[in-house]
């Protein structure tokens, strides 16, 4: 035991270079898929997940009998910069491929449904979620008021908490056999949800490091320069895209996905110079780029933007970051456990409650209303709700937060993590029962 502590002792001192960590995430993706594809037969990132959970518990247990292999695990899982992979490097990616899938002609059809939806749930998950956590918080049974939690800090939980994941939620819902209207209204709303999830946390989050007043003058000013400069670069780099991939005439299917990949980093780039929101820049391009750019009398597709080969590349590279993503996600555990304690798990459990319970009435709201204009399928509301999985997203935003914040930010980590624990497991696993049962 004590050559196995010393062998771990001399790694655990080494600096992990880029295409070492790619490598270790590689096969960890490879081995966790076969077990999962094989034993568990579960939906792929739930299995992930699980696995790569169940191996942070294992390191987590061995490590009280080699800390040192511990402290490697911690080192190597540091080491992935979670925070920066998956916001400027996964995250276009993953909007991109989600974009260019979806049914654009149902879209556009449900566009003011789907945009009520994202911006109204968001927007009341933000508030409702904050101001609950911030009530909360402050209750003396739970002695947490010596952190100094303030109401901007709970919101900047609700912004982060509130955005589905379009990861998590697109590969659940394909498997759902949801009507195309439902299934389009999910996507569709999570993946723009996604974006303004992101733009209402950087400016709540720019407010707190500026020291401004929040105000609705102030939230307002920044909201609406980063909305609508990424909806206008998206719609800008997306009409040139389509004019060029058009221009090859699917001649040269490599050239087009080296366009495609070159755009959405630019897209990416220039949002994060401008401070522009990249996920809606990228979530716009996409649809530009989208397969049914043109239909046929209404019955049919008559013609692709980009040849075939290109969105079975996206969809390749979907599914592989996918994997190394919710294999990340259960590695993180790793990072927090020192954290966990009797009351922050009390904590954990009731806000669950209240993000599911603040989700439900801001989908609600909206159905509600537009149901006296539109059909919508039996208890859409619910569906909608249960799969409004969180994932990677609102991890990154929660190491996002600046390190001065201390405890405030490891609460929120917590807080964080479980939600999207019981998103993932709990509400994945039993989406199918959720929909069959149409309670």
């Amino acid at each position: 035991m004590e050559e196995i502590s010393q062998t771990f002792s001399l790694i655990e001192n080494k600096k992990f270079d880029v295409l070492e960590l790619s490598t270790i995430l590689l096969i960890l993706a490879s081995l966790f898929s076969i077990i999962n594809l094989r034993i568990l037969k579960l939906p792929m990132t739930i299995g992930l997940m699980i696995l790569a959970i169940t191996l942070s518990i294992s390191i987590l247990l061995i490590g009280y009998f080699f800390p040192s292999m511990l402290n490697l695990a911690y080192t190597i899982t540091e080491s992935f910069d979670f925070n920066f992979v998956l916001l400027n490097v996964m995250l276009p990616f993953f909007l991109f491929a989600g974009a260019i899938s979806i049914n654009v002609h149902q879209l556009r059809k449900d566009k003011i449904t789907i945009l009520l939806l994202a911006s109204f749930g968001v927007l009341f998950s933000t508030y409702v979620v904050g101001g609950l956590t911030f009530f909360l918080i402050s209750q003396p049974i739970f002695g947490l008021s010596s952190l100094g939690m303030t109401y901007i800090d709970c919101l900047l939980f609700g912004a982060l908490i509130a955005p589905t994941d379009p990861i998590a939620v697109l590969s659940i819902v394909k498997k759902m056999n949801l009507s195309p209207v439902t299934e389009t209204r999910i996507a569709g709303e999570s993946l723009f949800n996604d974006g303004i999830g992101v733009v209402v946390f950087l400016t709540l989050l720019g407010i707190k490091t500026s020291g401004a007043t929040v105000s609705i003058q102030s939230i307002g000013s920044l909201f609406f320069t980063e909305v609508i400069g990424g909806l206008a670069l998206g719609a800008l780099i997306g009409y040139l895209g389509l004019k060029l991939v058009r221009y090859i005439e699917n001649e040269h299917v490599e050239l087009e996905v080296l366009i495609t990949l070159s755009m959405v980093l630019l897209v990416s780039v220039i949002a994060t110079r401008f401070h522009l929101s990249g996920p809606l820049g990228v979530v716009i391009l996409g649809l530009y780029l989208n397969k049914h750019v043109k239909e046929d009398g209404g019955n049919g597709i008559s013609e692709m933007a980009m040849g075939d080969y290109v969105y079975k590349f996206w969809h390749l590279l979907d599914e592989t970051l996918n994997a190394i993503l919710f294999i990340l996600i259960g590695l993180e555990i790793i990072l927090l456990y020192e954290s966990f304690n009797l009351t922050y798990i009390i904590i954990s459990v009731i806000v669950i409650f209240i993000v599911v319970a603040a989700r439900y009435i801001g989908v609600s709201i909206p159905v509600v209303i537009l149901s006296q204009f539109k059909n919508f399928e039996k208890n859409t509301a619910k569906i909608i709700t249960w799969g409004g999985l969180r994932g990677g997203l609102s991890i990154a935003l929660a190491l996002n937060l600046p390190e001065t914040m201390g405890d405030v930010k490891s609460l929120i980590l917590i807080l964080t993590y479980a939600v999207v624990l019981f998103t993932i497991l709990v509400q994945g696993l039993t989406m199918q029962k959720i929909i069959k049962s149409k309670f």
